[in-house]
This record gives structure tokens, sequence and C-alpha cells, in this order.
């Protein structure tokens, strides 16, 4: 089957005609018959049926051709959007796992852009699709954490897929809370302050490893555990719930308003915070100036 064979079906259609067709097809009337018959054979069904005056749809022809419409419309709306202007180009795209301040440094990259046709890409992922995309060079970098429950897995699978990991800087861990909760104010919490509160972690999906989790001591006992998939849920939960999750401590005003606090937790454990990339391919200039970006915003909290 062909896209020009459903283009015949739809001009038969409408004319009723395997003659007026050809004509306005500007094809020989057997070619047409014999392009018509193909198809039908290769599909295994009767699209139209002959009489006197002509050809018309069979029932099983009449839902092909509704199928053969909808082809034919997204193949011209797909051709007159890249024939009409050249495609924009992919400037840059990043994965990363859920990091407010990753999405600050993209709002600077574009805006400095400032380009009338472009295509970025932010996609917060899990921990295991950052890697894939990475490595399929879906995104030129993709940003998650080491520490010293995951490093040794998290650095072998980079090492099998040839992937290269940067850190960016490291962090001491925290809690992110809601400003109403009960912890705000204090200097320092501990893990047995946290278990009277839900849990919020970020779903890792089939390949749910312990290792490919976003949150530190995610084996530590808690008895109220709420899974979600997208950062904007988890801080209405946070807000709603009374609810808590661990992070590296840095939070946007700018993107999540002053309802989230963070409060540093007593830990032994660290975030290492740093990209990957593929050890094959250079970065970019959009790449490298992306990355100026990011560790300028952070140097506003660490340094």
């Amino acid at each position: 089957m062909t896209l020009q064979q459903l283009r015949y079906i739809i001009t038969i259609a409408e004319t009723g005609s395997i003659t007026m067709a050809a004509q306005r097809l500007f094809i020989a009337q057997p070619s047409l018959s014999k392009s018509v018959s193909e198809l039908e054979k290769e599909m295994g069904i009767t699209i139209f049926a002959r009489s006197n005056r002509g050809v018309y749809l069979t029932e099983e022809g009449t839902r092909f051709l509704s199928y053969a419409r909808q082809i034919v419309e997204q193949t011209d709306l797909l051709e007159n959007e890249y024939k009409s202007a050249p495609p924009p180009k992919r400037a840059f795209s990043v994965s990363s796992q859920h990091y407010a301040f990753v999405v600050n440094a993209f709002v600077e990259l574009v805006r400095e852009y400032g380009k009338d046709r472009y295509e970025f890409t932010l996609r917060e992922l899990k921990t295991a699709e950052i890697i894939e995309d990475v490595r399929t060079h879906r995104s030129d970098i993709g940003i998650l954490f080491l520490s010293n429950f995951n490093r040794e897995v998290i650095r072998h699978i980079l090492s099998a897929e040839e992937l290269h990991f940067e850190r960016l800087f490291t962090a001491k861990p925290h809690v992110f809370v809601s400003r109403s909760n009960p912890l705000v104010g204090r200097k320092i919490v501990t893990l047995d302050d946290l278990k009277d509160f839900p849990r919020l972690t970020y779903d890792q999906g089939v390949k749910n490893s312990f290792h490919f989790a976003e949150e530190l001591h995610i084996t530590e006992d808690s008895p109220k555990n709420i899974v979600v998939s997208d950062r904007a849920t988890l801080f209405n939960l946070l807000i709603g719930l009374d609810g808590y999750t661990i992070s590296s401590g840095i939070l946007s005003s700018d993107l999540n308003g002053d309802n989230i606090v963070s409060i540093p937790l007593d830990s032994s454990e660290i975030m290492e915070i740093g990209y990957i990339t593929t050890a094959d391919r250079p970065m970019n200039s959009m790449t490298l100036r992306y990355l100026e970006h990011l560790t300028s915003y952070i140097g506003g909290y660490i340094g």
C-alpha cells in the first residue's frame, strides 16, 4: 500500500468513475484500474463495486476510505508544515531528574537564544530513561545524582553504555516541606522526625531499583509513602498532605513560589549532582552555554 494508491481511491470515490478519476489524476485508465486491483488484493477486500453508471464504494470500501482520508489529510498537514518553511532547528535537549535549577537554567538559555524559530526540549524523566535518552542521542546531556548508596551501580551502568559523568556540585541532603509543616523552624531534622509524615518519591517505572531512586535513604522504613510522576504533583502533595521529600535543598521561588521550605537533614549521605554525556560525541556550543547558565544559577546557592 502506498500513499499514491490512497489518493487514487479518494479521487475515484469523489468522481464515481475510474475514467473521470484517471483524467483528473493524469494517468491512463488501465494503470489506475491495475493499481486499485493490486491494493484490493493486498488488503484482502473489495473497495469498489461496478455498475452501469461507474463504480461505488462497498461497505468495507467505505470504511477503508475513512482511514485513507485520515492518512492523506495528516500527510498533507505534515507537508504543508515543512514545505512552506524550513523546519525549526533543534537547538538543545536535556533530560533530567526533577530539579528546579535545571528548569531555571533552561529558561535563561531559551531567552538568550532569541531566534524566530527553534526547538528546545526539556524532559523530566525516570533515571533509566535519562540514561537511555543520552545513550541514543535523543538528549545532549542528562542531569542526575550519585550518592554513596547508588554510585557503584550507576557508574557501572554508565560505563557499560559508554557514558561519562561530570560533577556539577555536591550538596548535603535536605527535606522539602510545606511552610505550614510542624517541622518548619527547626535547624535540622532527623529521619525519625519524618516518620509521622508522608514520604513523597518519584516513580521509577518498571526499572524501580532502589539505586535508580531520586531520593536519598530510600531503603529506610517509612510507614506512609506516596509515589508521584511529576514535580508539580509532588509539591501540591507537600502542601496538601504535609508530606516531605528528600532532595538537594536548592529551591526556586521563581518557579515554585514561597510555599515550600528546605530544612537540612541529619545524614552522612551526600548528593553529587552532575551531567552525563556520550563519550563519542563532543558537546556543542549550545550545551556548553547551558552548562554555564546552570553553573551560574547553582553558584548563587552554594557559593
